[in-house]
C-alpha cells in the first residue's frame, strides 16, 4: 500500500516507549489477515494495511489495560476506543493510536459466495475499486463495493475520529446512515420476523464467538450465558436460549454498540446478529440523538442520569 512504509516507520520511531504495537499480518492465505502483535523492530516488517484487515483490534485493548500499548485503527475501529475511553475501560495516556483512513474492507464471506470455494486461495490482488481473487487455478474479478462488508456501504468514518499519527490523506465520509436495513426488516409481519429470528438461532452452536469478538463485551468470566452464581441461564440446546442469550447481548451493548460487525463476520453459521444491534442502535439513537463512539467529549446516555429525559414522557403513561 501507498504509504505502509510510512506507517511502519512511525510505528518503528515509537516502539521502544511501548509494550507492543497491534496491527494486521499476513494470514493463512493472501485474502485473509490476522492481528499481528510488535514488540521488536523485527516484527514492524510482517505489517500489512490494505481491503483485507477487516479485524477491529481494538477487541485486544480492555485485556492489556495498564500496559503501554499502540494499536493501528481504520475509521470504524476507531469509534470503539471513543467508546472504551468514555466508559474508563482503557487509559488515554497508554495509548498512541496510529490512524489509517479507509475506503473500505472486504468481506470474505461474499468472496466465498460468489466463487463457491475459498479452500485454497493462491493470490490476491487489490486495485483502488477492484479485487481479482485467484482460487484453485481459477481467477475471478469483483468491484470491490460489490464484495465490501456490508458495514463500508454506511460507514460515515472513513477517517479515524481519534488518532495521534494519521498517515495518509484524510477521506471524507460523505453518506447518510438512516437505518434503512432496519426500517425494511422492521415492515415485515410479526410473525414473519419472529420466524426469521428462530430459524437463524436454530443454526447457533453457541460458541460465543460473537461475544469473544465484541470490543464492548467486557464481562469475560463473568458472563450471564456462562454464570452458575448467580445461574441466569441454563446451556440447554434450544432455540429459545439461543435467542434469550442474543437479546441479553443486544441490550447490554445498548448505546454502546459502534456497529464495527465483528459478531457477525466471526460467527461460523452465518447469523445476521448486526441487524439485531443496529436496532437497538437506532432506538438509542431517536430517544437520544447518540451514535456510540462518534462524539469524542459525549457521555453515552446510559451512563448518565436525567430526572426528565426530553423524548422519555414517563408521567404521560
Amino acid at each position: 500500500m501507498q504509504h505502509l512504509e510510512e506507517l511502519k516507520q512511525q510505528i518503528r520511531d515509537r516502539l521502544p516507549a511501548l509494550d507492543l504495537v497491534i496491527g494486521w499480518e499476513a494470514g493463512f492465505d493472501p485474502l485473509r489477515a490476522t492481528p499481528l502483535f510488535m514488540r521488536q523492530p523485527d516484527d514492524v516488517d510482517r505489517l500489512i494495511i490494505g481491503p483485507q484487515c477487516v479485524h477491529n483490534l481494538a477487541t485486544h485493548l480492555t485485556g492489556l489495560k495498564g500496559r503501554k500499548i499502540g494499536i493501528v485503527v481504520k475509521g470504524c475501529d476507531s469509534r470503539t476506543i471513543v467508546e472504551l475511553l468514555q466508559e474508563k475501560l482503557i487509559n488515554r495516556e497508554d495509548l498512541v493510536v496510529f490512524g489509517v483512513p479507509c475506503s473500505g474492507v472486504v468481506s470474505v464471506g461474499k468472496i466465498g459466495r460468489k466463487m463457491g470455494s475459498l479452500d485454497y486461495v493462491e493470490g490476491v490482488e487489490f486495485s483502488a475499486d477492484s479485487v481479482t481473487v485467484a482460487s484453485e487455478g481459477v481467477q475471478n474479478s469483483f468491484a470491490l463495493e460489490e464484495v465490501a462488508a456490508d458495514k463500508c456501504g454506511r460507514c460515515q468514518y472513513n477517517t479515524p475520529l481519534l488518532f495521534d499519527v494519521l498517515v495518509g490523506e484524510p477521506r471524507p465520509g460523505d453518506v447518510v446512515d438512516d437505518y434503512a436495513d432496519v426500517a425494511t426488516f422492521e415492515e415485515q409481519p410479526l410473525e414473519a420476523r419472529m420466524n426469521h429470528w428462530l430459524e437463524a438461532m436454530d443454526r447457533c452452536v453457541r460458541c460465543y464467538a460473537c461475544r469473544n469478538a465484541c470490543p464492548m463485551c467486557v464481562c469475560r468470566d463473568h458472563c450471564v450465558a456462562q454464570s452458575r452464581d448467580p445461574h441466569w441461564m441454563t446451556q440447554e440446546d434450544t432455540v429459545e436460549n439461543k435467542l434469550l442469550f442474543q437479546i441479553i447481548h443486544t441490550m447490554h451493548l445498548a448505546g454502546r454498540c459502534t456497529e464495527c460487525g465483528e459478531c457477525e463476520r466471526s460467527c461460523p453459521m452465518s447469523i445476521p446478529l448486526l441487524l439485531l444491534r443496529r436496532k437497538m442502535n437506532k432506538e438509542i439513537d431517536a430517544l437520544f440523538d447518540y451514535r456510540a463512539g462518534t462524539r469524542i467529549d459525549a457521555t453515552p446516555p446510559l451512563l448518565s442520569f436525567k430526572v426528565e429525559e426530553e423524548k422519555i414522557n414517563e408521567r404521560g403513561w
